[in-house]
C-alpha cells in the first residue's frame, strides 16, 4: 500500500490518500475502520454496484444507487441523496461514501458539503479519471442548463481509498478518458512545483505496460499523478493562483461537452480536444514553437485520442462565455509556454472567435 497526504496548512486541513490492490472485499472492512461506528449512507455508481455491490457487502438499506453518465449530475438527484440523508437520520457526526467515478463524487461530494452545512466524505474512485484526479481536491459540483460543474462547492474528503483492482473492469473508451486526464498532467507537471516528477518519461517508458493494465504499473502511475495534484492543492487550495493550471484543457473540453449535451464525447476524450485546442492557441500566440506543436500530437497519437470534430465557433465562444473562470471581459484559458510547462491567459470574446473561426 502506498500512504500519501494532502496538508493545507492554511487551513490546518489534513487527510490520507491510500492507494492499493488488495483484494476489494477487504474494502468495507477498511472503511469501517475509519469510521468508527458512525452511521453513513453510500453512493454507489449503478454499473459499480453491479459488478461489485455483492463483493463489498454494504447493507441495501444504506445504499443510494446512481445511474451512470454525466447527465445524472444533476439538482434532482442532489435532491434525492439529501432526502436519503434525513429518512436516515444521518447526524452531522456522521459520513456519505462516494463509491464511482467522476459523476459519483462530484454529486455526492456536494451533497455532503451542504447537508447539515456538511459531514463527513469519503472517496472510493472506481475509474482512472477519478483515481488521478476528481476524487483528490475537494471540487464537487453539479450540471446546469448553463455549463459544467457551474453550482459547486470546495470541500475535502476526510479519506480517499483508491483501489486499482477496480480499473480492470474498465472498457477500453472509460480508461482512455481517464488517459486524458494523465497525458493532461504530463503537460502542466513542471508547473505544479512538485519535487516529485517524472510523468513524461514514465509514459515514455511504460506504454505498454499501461495499455495492459499491469498492476504495479497503474499504481505508480496513479501515485505520481495524485502527487502532482496534492503539490498544487496544498498551495492553492480554491483555485486563486496556481491551481488554474489544473484546468488545462478544460475551457474547450467543457464547451465540447455542453454543445454535444453530455452524451456524445466523454469527459477525457473532450479534455484531449480542448487540450489540442490549447496548443494551436498557443503556436498561434507565438508561447510555443511547431516541434512543441507537433511533440504533441505525436502523445495524442501514441495513446490512440481521436481528433473530434469543429463545432460552430459562435456557439462554442458563446458557451465558453459561461465558464465558471470567465470574467465579464474575458474567458481564460491555460496555455502551454514550454516543454511540460503552462501559465494562464485572458482572451476577448472577438480575440477567441477569430480564433476558433481559423482553427
Amino acid at each position: 500500500m502506498t500512504n500519501l497526504s494532502v496538508n493545507i496548512k492554511s487551513k490546518e486541513i489534513s487527510y490520507p490518500i491510500y492507494i492499493d490492490n488488495s483484494d476489494i472485499s477487504k474494502l468495507k472492512t477498511e472503511i469501517f475502520n475509519y469510521l468508527g461506528g458512525k452511521k453513513y449512507l453510500v453512493v454507489i455508481s449503478e454499473k459499480v454496484n453491479r459488478l461489485y455491490g455483492n463483493i463489498l457487502g454494504f447493507n441495501k438499506d444504506r445504499i443510494f444507487v446512481l445511474k451512470d453518465g454525466e447527465k445524472e449530475k444533476n439538482f434532482k438527484n442532489y435532491q434525492k441523496i439529501l432526502e436519503r440523508a434525513l429518512k436516515m437520520q444521518l447526524t452531522r457526526k456522521d459520513a456519505i461514501i462516494a463509491i464511482g467515478g467522476g459523476v459519483v463524487g462530484d454529486l455526492a461530494g456536494f451533497a455532503t458539503s451542504t447537508y447539515m452545512r456538511g459531514i463527513d466524505f469519503i472517496q472510493v474512485p472506481t475509474t482512472l479519471l477519478a483515481c488521478v484526479d476528481s476524487s483528490v481536491g475537494g471540487k464537487t459540483g453539479i450540471d446546469t442548463q448553463f455549463g459544467k460543474n457551474l453550482v459547486g462547492t470546495f470541500y475535502q474528503p476526510k479519506v480517499v481509498f483508491i483501489n486499482s483492482n477496480f480499473l480492470k473492469t474498465l472498457d477500453e473508451r472509460q480508461f482512455k478518458t481517464g488517459m486524458g486526464e494523465v497525458v493532461k498532467y504530463a503537460f502542466i507537471e513542471k508547473s505544479c512545483q512538485c519535487e516529485d516528477f517524472g510523468l513524461t518519461n514514465f509514459l515514455n517508458e511504460n506504454q505498454e505496460k499501461i495499455f495492459a493494465c499491469e498492476t504495479k504499473t497503474l499504481n505508480e502511475l496513479i501515485r505520481i499523478c495524485v502527487s502532482l495534484k496534492i503539490s498544487v492543492v496544498e498551495k492553492d487550495e480554491k483555485e486563486g493562483g496556481l491551481r488554474r493550471i489544473l484546468n488545462f484543457g478544460h475551457t474547450y473540453g467543457h464547451a465540447i461537452e455542453k454543445i454535444t449535451n453530455y452524451k456524445k464525447y466523454t469527459h477525457g476524450e473532450a479534455v484531449v480536444e480542448g487540450m489540442r485546442f490549447a496548443f494551436n492557441l498557443a503556436l498561434k500566440k507565438g508561447l510555443i514553437d511547431k516541434n512543441y506543436a507537433f511533440y504533441a500530437e505525436d502523445v495524442f497519437k501514441k495513446y490512440n485520442f481521436q481528433k473530434i470534430p469543429s463545432f460552430n465557433p459562435e456557439k462554442m465562444t458563446e458557451i465558453m462565455k459561461m465558464d465558471k473562470k470567465a470574467s465579464d471581459q474575458s474567458i481564460t484559458f491555460v496555455l502551454p509556454t514550454d516543454y511540460s510547462t503552462v501559465d494562464v491567459f485572458n482572451f476577448t470574446e472577438q480575440e477567441l472567435a477569430d480564433f476558433c473561426g481559423k482553427a
